[in-house]
């Protein structure tokens, strides 16, 4: 099945529930689009989980392109999502539609994904008419994990949960397609999916969403600096990993591999005029 806008906005009608995972490489990807996944993001993630920074902050236009083509490459069937990173959206609308254009024209993705409600909504309706679609992206937006003092769950108060449900709404009304909510209490981001036209797609948000998200590396065990309570592991690829790359060692060190069958052969002849 191809993944689009047009699929999401459908499955939310017929109340299919749709996943998502991240990428940010080729071969990973490829292996997500043989399977029943509906959406890539290739998120500013990979600042923490493959260029080792403390959060998403120091992730430029330059590294979301140049992973964002390389997913693009690998992605047949899945609908490809790109995050915009830090300050390429905040400054100005126009900075907005330039970087989401370079999204989509140099980096090859389908729909651009930003985060904040309200205060972006200027920027998603430049965007959408400029034919581009848009994720919208509530609750914890780690772009602004100095703001709310670290990465803390959203909308617990009577105020905050308002905010979060007006939010879904506005960005609804300026023209995303879809919103991701993140770290938002089950019951309210139920609510928020209930009030709202759009799919959400939650992460550490309980069933109520219309889809889930993940990134890859939490889920399989691949990345151990941290597990974020809504993360579930479905397989400790890490550790296997770790032992495969110990056995090749071991077996480099006692000069068992490369054994014969993995080695070519050359003419006896040709040797033997070497010496």
């Amino acid at each position: 099945m191809n993944n689009t806008v047009s699929t999401f906005g459908k499955a939310k009608i017929e109340g299919r529930k749709l996943s998502m995972i991240t990428s940010y490489d080729y071969s990973t990807t490829k292996l997500i689009d043989d399977t029943e996944i509906n959406g890539i993001l290739v998120g500013d993630s990979l600042g923490m989980v493959c260029l080792g920074y403390e959060n998403t902050l120091s992730v430029t236009m330059e590294d979301m392109i140049h992973h964002t083509k390389a997913v693009t490459r690998g992605a047949k069937n899945t609908l490809v999502v790109a995050d915009m990173p830090f300050m390429s959206y905040q400054v100005c609308v126009q900075d907005a539609v330039k970087n989401a254009g370079r999204l989509i024209k140099e980096g090859g993705a389908q729909v651009v994904k930003l985060e904040g409600g309200a205060a972006v909504c200027e920027q998603i309706r430049a965007i959408v008419n400029a034919s581009i679609p848009v994720m919208a992206h509530i609750g914890l937006t780690p772009q602004s994990v100095n703001a709310f003092g670290g990465f803390k769950v959203q909308g617990k108060t009577e105020e905050a949960a308002k905010k979060l449900i007006e939010d879904a709404k506005k960005v609804e009304e300026a023209g995303a397609f879809a919103v991701v909510l993140e770290c938002v209490p089950a019951k309210l981001a139920e609510i928020i999916t209930k009030s709202i036209n759009i799919p959400t797609i939650g992460i550490g948000c309980g069933t109520g969403c219309d889809g889930q998200i993940l990134v890859y590396q939490d889920m399989l065990g691949m990345f151990s600096d941290f597990k974020p309570k809504f993360v579930k592991h479905y397989a400790n690829v890490g550790e296997m990993m770790k032992v495969a790359f110990n056995e090749y060692a071991k077996e480099v060190q006692e000069g068992i591999f490369p054994s014969k069958e993995h080695t070519f052969k050359i003419n006896e002849e040709v040797i033997s005029k070497l010496y």
